[in-house]
């Protein structure tokens, strides 16, 4: 076993932001690495995920995941190779996905460590298609949303790392139509020309409801929604009775320093029968080795296709994180510690 170096490089939240985090409020620091305790391994990590809720995070209020502490290092998905082990069941050599992303080396709970195969799929697809997004694809789209066949499906940030596999999921599933929102012309392209969405516009474009009425003129059935604001408003005049939104994220909103305005047409919630459904993915573990193994099938078919982004350098993970926040994303956000 070669030598482990002396020390790694993390990047820390030193400031909460207020509104568009900046640059300034995080520090590339170095940390002693060390052999592991008993019972946990260190991880060289390859990629860390860089996601929409780690925002929410950096905020200093109570919410389904605690915020990150000012200096000390975030924390998100992560795969890695194991270089020291002191936990049954874990070599040298193994990679592995877990929790302790943001730095370049990780020193996991075995627990909270499992493993993965570098041969069925790209270790950096654990962080996104294979992942915790798809299986939040997934599971909103089929457990929260109650999707059925026939369906006509609506998905908004759907050029992004969930609203992408929503979009192909419902499609192979059988829905009569599906429409996505994204915010550039090369985006909407991508979506019908590439991942099949049989209607796709640009939300920069002109009114979100105007445009999901031209696509959709028969309204929709189920809205995937990741945007929140315009486009939930949008929407709900579009539903029809008995429509279903599962309701992920709220992306237009994170930066917001004023409290934003609710959709204005909540009333027609009541007279169409619409179930609007939060949900965090953690909910739904149990749908884990039924999602690996259906996704993988379309993965291997070539049915289920995906992108991911990759900025390379852990010196550039927060001007990562920022670009994703901004939309220059398309597909799964990854940064890479590979080179």
């Amino acid at each position: 076993m070669s030598a482990l170096p002396a020390s790694g490089r993390e990047w820390h939240l030193v400031a909460r932001p207020h509104g568009w985090p900046q640059p300034g409020d995080f520090a590339l620091r170095e940390a002693p690495v060390a052999e592991p305790a008993e019972g946990r391994i260190l991880v060289r990590n390859l990629h860390f995920s860089v996601d929409p809720y780690m925002r929410g995070r950096m905020n200093d209020v109570k919410s389904y995941v605690p915020p990150f502490q000012l200096d000390h290092p975030m924390d998100g998905g992560a795969v890695g190779e194991v270089v020291a082990s002191n936990a049954e069941g874990f070599a040298v050599g193994d990679h592995v996905l877990h929790g302790l992303g943001w730095r370049e080396y990780a020193d996991v709970n075995a627990k909270h460590a499992t493993k993965v195969d570098a041969s069925l799929a790209p270790l950096s697809a654990y962080l996104g298609v294979l992942g915790m997004t798809g299986l939040t694809a997934y599971a909103g789209l089929f457990d929260v949303a109650s999707f059925k066949e026939g369906d006509v499906v609506f998905v908004s940030g759907a050029a992004g790392a969930v609203g992408s596999q929503v979009g192909q999921m419902a499609r192979l599933k059988g829905a009569s139509r599906v429409i996505g929102s994204a915010g550039s012309a090369d985006k909407v392209k991508l979506l019908t020309e590439e991942y099949g969405f049989d209607a796709a516009f640009n939300y920069k474009d002109g009114p979100v409801a105007a445009q999901l009425k031209e696509a959709a003129p028969e309204g929709i059935d189920v809205y995937f929604d990741n945007v929140g604001g315009e486009h939930l408003e949008a929407a709900i005049s579009s539903f029809n009775v008995h429509g279903r939104a599962t309701i992920c994220g709220m992306i237009a909103q994170y930066n917001s320093t004023e409290p934003t305005p609710a959709p204005r047409n909540l009333a027609l919630v009541i007279g169409k029968r619409l179930r609007l459904q939060g949900m965090l993915v953690g909910d739904h573990a149990a749908l884990q080795p039924q999602f690996v193994k259906e996704v993988a099938g379309w993965l291997a078919s070539g049915e289920l296709k995906y992108k991911e982004t990759v900025v390379e350098g852990m010196e550039n993970g927060v001007e990562a994180f920022l670009g994703m926040l901004r939309g220059e994303n398309t597909g799964k956000m990854i940064v890479s510690l590979t080179r």
